[in-house]
């Protein structure tokens, strides 16, 4: 491959969103140490981190509408540097209220990346599958790094450190991008911002029954890769009786999965069709979930959790074929502001996978919480077959 300019933004925009959900991601191994020190719920946690992911949620629109305002540079750098300040508070937070309000800062802040970053490769890329699989890649890559060194970290300095990777992380993304990335012209720099928010137009977009059915897929997916994210670690550790590090060990086998199968679900729904590559996806979500339970009920031990959370990966590779089917239903002009208002709808919808398992896990078990994940991908498996199967057209 001969390397050029877009490779350079495809890596450079991995890397970008590698930082921002670094200081998201390094949350989750910590959980247990911060119910403790604040003495709280798993229930008051899942409340914070589903306050994080609404928040990143909600930024996606409005970050798609400064993106074709101010350009894609200018806000990607933005949400990389706001990444690094709201990490640092959160680190510095006196007590759970304000813990809990700098995750809804740094979910805004880093939520200013990804719907930008996305519009911004499909200018540079002819296979979009392809592309969105490796830039999806990011989160992952960040999920094998993150948590390991976040429980190594703060097992050794505490909590508030281990937070605090995040900042660490995203400083030098933030200088490498800017110093290599060209300015961006911007789409729209003469509208007006309120027009792009008029809610007709918003509506007609979404009530398309193409549009409408690929959110509905993406926020079943949403709603599981929200509570994995946040709670993975602590269910391998208090349901499935693993040691901590073993438990984030195993929460980077997952990330390491999910990062290495993102480009390949990308590549085969260009290859194939976007339905057939997510519908693999959703039948390792059954599976593994399923088996997650199962292992921990059955006290089977080390190996067959290893298999599940390795299903579990592949099922959250999702976002390749169903974002790239979203980009396939919006024109060129449409994809800026389009694309971020689908990822803020469906994204919102799936924010509450956090507080619903936290406060299922509190209330009937682990296994009840993460059973319900099983029958989330069902419903998305079905959804797919009967779409194929009934020839609906969506």
């Amino acid at each position: 491959m001969n390397w050029r300019y877009a490779h350079t933004a495809l890596a450079l925009c991995t890397l970008a969103f590698t930082a921002t959900m670094v200081a998201r991601l390094v949350i989750s191994p910590l959980v247990p140490a911060i119910t403790d020190a604040f003495e709280v719920t798993n229930a008051t946690i899942g409340l914070a981190l589903s306050g994080m992911w609404l928040a990143y949620a909600m930024a996606q629109f409005p970050s798609g509408v400064l993106g074709d305002r101010y350009g894609e540079r200018t806000v990607i750098l933005t949400a990389v540097g706001a990444t690094a300040v709201a990490s640092l508070l959160l680190a510095l937070a006196p007590n759970i209220y304000v813990f809990m309000l700098f995750t809804v800062v740094l979910g805004a802040g880093a939520g200013l990346h990804y719907s930008v970053a996305t519009t911004y490769l499909t200018k540079q890329f002819d296979d979009i599958g392809r592309a969105i699989g490796v830039h999806v890649a990011g989160g992952p890559i960040a999920g094998l790094a993150a948590p390991p060194a976040a429980a190594l970290v703060g097992s050794r300095y505490g909590w508030r450190v281990g937070i605090a990777l995040g900042t660490l992380a995203a400083v030098p993304i933030f200088l490498l991008f800017a110093w290599r990335i060209r300015p961006t012209e911007p789409l729209r720099p003469d509208q007006p911002i309120r027009e792009r928010f008029a809610a007709g137009p918003l509506v007609d977009l979404l009530s398309r029954p193409a549009i409408l059915y690929t959110t509905v897929l993406a926020t079943l997916g949403a709603f599981s890769w929200q509570a994995t994210a946040s709670f993975l670690p602590t269910f391998l550790e208090v349901n499935g009786g693993l040691s901590t590090a073993l438990s984030a060990l195993l929460f980077s086998l997952y990330f390491l999965v999910h990062g290495g199968t993102q480009p390949i679900t990308g590549a085969l729904s260009d290859r194939f069709d976007r339905d057939t590559a997510a519908m693999l996806t959703m039948t390792a979500g059954v599976l593994g979930y399923g088996s997650l339970v199962v292992a921990g009920r059955s006290d089977a031990g080390t190996v067959p959790l290893i298999a599940a959370v390795v299903l579990v990966g592949l099922a959250m590779s999702w976002g390749a074929p169903v974002q790239s089917r979203f980009m396939d239903n919006l024109s060129e002009a449409e994809r800026g502001a389009g694309f971020g208002l689908v990822r803020t709808v469906y994204m919102i919808l799936g924010a509450s996978g956090s507080v619903v398992v936290g406060t299922l896990a509190d209330v009937a078990g682990w296994s009840v919480a993460f059973g319900l994940l099983a029958a989330v991908m069902a419903i998305g498996l079905v959804t797919l077959l009967a779409n194929r199967l009934l020839r609906l057209g969506y």
